[in-house]
């Protein structure tokens, strides 16, 4: 189980990475759409550190890390 939660927090700080550098690229763009797809990669960003929040916590209470 700790293994399964280890892959899927570093696969979802993966994912995390791509977000941002994404959002960094769409910063340098002009078009019209810019500001909408800022947006929604804000949002996606929240929601991939969110995830990757709760996989850390649940790796440490399947560690044992919380409580003894």
């Amino acid at each position: 189980m700790a293994n399964l939660l280890t892959i899927g927090f570093y696969l979802a700080l993966a994912v995390l990475l791509i977000v941002l550098v994404l959002g960094l690229v769409n910063l340098t763009r002009t078009d019209a759409n810019q500001a909408s797809r800022s947006n929604k990669l804000m949002r996606m960003r929240v929601i991939v550190q969110a995830i990757a929040i709760a996989l850390l916590c649940a790796l440490g209470f399947v560690l044992g890390a919380f409580g003894g």
